[in-house]
């Protein structure tokens, strides 16, 4: 009892300067009802740390205090960046950044809170007119010349959260050692440091001008127009789940070509409170519902859904029965690269040297289209800062020509540096046209890569483990893991075990071997004989350890024989949990 009454004294101390006069009274007046609340739940919830700065930026949930996603947290974490960009750019006459945000409650706000501190701080401030997707942010920084951009978005995370994301002069998200730099200058920052009151003379609206350029840039990446002219009555169901994606995605599939997008309506009313979903998140098939409706009643050929801030997308398409499925993340990239390496060769548009990326738990078939077809794959880290990192290093010496991960992100040009959902629904829906012009669906061309590379089936589990016994839990299984590495997992014997921590690779024979990544990351791998591949690494936001498993079989030589590699698969899933106990 002591250590709570400690706790919620903590709190206290902590809300009551919250009751000063450089709150609003709103935030003041909430504030006093949680200290004079008997029940002190909320209170601790809201004050018992500061909503932490991370490598991304923030995110919380909205509401008043210290933990919480507000005006006041934006605020000290622009101050921050702001006085990190001046140290940073300190030879620069004009320092500027772009300012971009979501759908969200609250997002406006936030958004125009940070253009206020970063022109009240000198910095010139870009202002998006209204909600446009996160992959424009990135775009707009380097079109524009800009030197750091944010982003005011939660991406997919429930109604009540928020978010900022903090981006670099390149477009990516802050890498090392801007990361750490920029974190402690927001740490040094309390609310009488920031400057609130904007300079509108350093402030300057953009929209409709940024927009086009986007969209034309895009509109290069189409690899085939001929296939598009001739299947441009392709009908296509596109729901934005009430997001940015509504002001941008109709737009470039119409540029495309493509004469038959149906909109999902009831999910192009721009909204924060996500009306029509449970979770505003493409990976979740509850999520596709509505687009599904519809796209039973028109006879759709595809149906594509980007999550509220329009850099991710998740799709469905109708398989050899004529029911309706969903393609997962892994399948996806699959087909994004399958499709990007075949044509670019059948179009003679393929340069020496050009390269694709994924992440290391995304599928391997993907290293094996690449092998056979001679072009040079690289692995980096989960998280697409890491894929922008590859394409900055070889810029101007190699071309990216696409890269992805097996959460639904993707990304297939250069001139942006963070997933796109805009340029990715407009592509895919090529890719579908070509199908559709051998006759085909996405379905089918997904089981022509499978016969051809091999079947896969991936599966995520996640294992969650609460609170602070739950983090030492999760601590002491990689720990246990490391210091006794399955010999067998599955009945499969492990023959190759990576280790991203000390970036080692030891065989089977216990040799080992360095593994050449720009920095370490709590990851292990492991490789089995059946070409059966684990990954396994706590989770950087929640409570959860994540176990990422791929399955193969190279026996699959027709499209009937899916089903039965799927259940296959499934069962040896299960003898994989029972083998590392989860």
């Amino acid at each position: 009892m002591e250590n709570n009454a400690q706790l919620i004294a903590s709190c206290e101390a902590k809300a009551q300067q919250w009751l000063s006069p450089a709150f609003d009274e709103e935030t003041r007046k909430a504030v006093k009802e949680m200290l004079d609340n008997e029940d002190k739940t909320e209170l601790i919830e809201c004050f018992y740390k500061d909503l932490e700065f991370g490598t991304g930026g923030l995110r919380g949930i909205m509401g008043a205090g210290s933990n919480r996603m507000n005006v006041y947290t934006v605020g000290m974490a622009t101050q921050g960046f702001a006085n990190y960009l001046k140290k940073n750019f300190a030879q620069r006459s004009e320092i500027s950044v772009v300012v971009c945000h979501d759908c969200r409650n609250n997002s406006r706000l936030y958004a125009e809170t940070v253009a206020n501190i970063f022109s009240a701080n000198g910095i010139k401030a870009y202002l998006f007119d209204d909600m446009r997707p996160t992959p424009e942010c990135s775009f707009a920084i380097r079109h524009l010349g800009c030197q750091a951009g944010v982003n005011v978005t939660a991406s997919h995370n429930p109604r009540e959260y928020n978010g900022y994301k903090a981006y670099w002069e390149d477009g990516a998200q802050v890498l090392a050692p801007h990361d750490t730099g920029i974190i402690d200058e927001v740490n040094k920052v309390s609310i009488d440091d920031v400057k609130f009151a904007g300079n509108p003379a350093l402030i300057e609206i953009i929209g409709e001008e940024v927009d086009r350029v986007y969209l034309e840039k895009i509109k290069e990446i189409c690899i085939d127009p001929a296939v598009i002219e001739r299947q441009k009555n392709l009908k296509i169901v596109y729901t934005p789940l009430h997001g940015t994606g509504m002001t941008m995605i109709p737009r470039s599939l119409k540029f495309w070509g493509f004469e038959n997008v149906h909109c999902v309506e009831e999910q192009m009313l721009k909204s924060g409170d996500f009306p029509t979903v449970v979770s505003p998140n493409p990976e979740n098939g509850e999520a596709l519902t509505l687009a599904l409706r519809d796209a039973k009643a028109m006879d759709a050929d595809i149906v594509m859904a980007s999550d509220p801030d329009a850099d991710r997308v998740g799709m469905a398409c109708k398989n050899d029965k004529g029911e309706w499925i969903l393609i997962n993340g892994n399948q996806t990239c699959l087909l994004f690269l399958y499709y990007i390496i075949t044509n670019r060769k059948a179009m003679n548009k393929m340069q020496k040297g050009d390269f694709i990326v994924k992440t290391i738990v995304t599928t391997e078939v993907i290293k094996k289209i690449a092998d056979k077809q001679q072009i040079e794959m690289r692995d980096c880290y989960t998280g697409f800062k890491w894929i922008a990192r590859e394409i900055a290093i070889s810029e101007g010496k190699q071309q990216y020509i696409g890269g992805g991960e097996e959460s639904y992100g993707f990304l297939a040009q250069d001139f942006v540096r963070d997933k796109d959902a805009v340029s990715a629904c407009s592509l895919l829906a090529e890719i579908c046209a070509y199908a559709k012009d051998q006759g085909k669906t996405l379905y089918d061309l997904l089981m022509d890569v499978y016969m051809e590379y091999g079947f896969s089936r991936e599966t995520t589990i996640n294992v969650v483990k609460p609170g602070k016994s739950g983090a030492d839990e999760i601590k002491q299984m990689m720990t246990n893991f490391r210091n006794n590495p399955p010999q067998e997992i599955g009945g499969s014997k492990v023959v190759v075990c990576k280790d991203y921590q000390t970036l080692e690779l030891t065989q089977a024979d216990g040799s080992k071997q360095p593994i050449d990544m720009p920095t370490t990351s709590n990851v292990l791998q492991w490789f089995c004989e059946d070409e059966t591949k684990i990954s396994v690494r706590p989770s950087g936001t929640e409570p959860k350890i994540k176990f990422y498993i791929e399955i193969k079989d190279n026996d699959m030589t027709s499209a009937q024989q899916y089903e039965d590699c799927m259940k296959k698969a499934d069962a040896k899933v299960e003898a994989i949990k029972k083998s590392l106990n989860i």
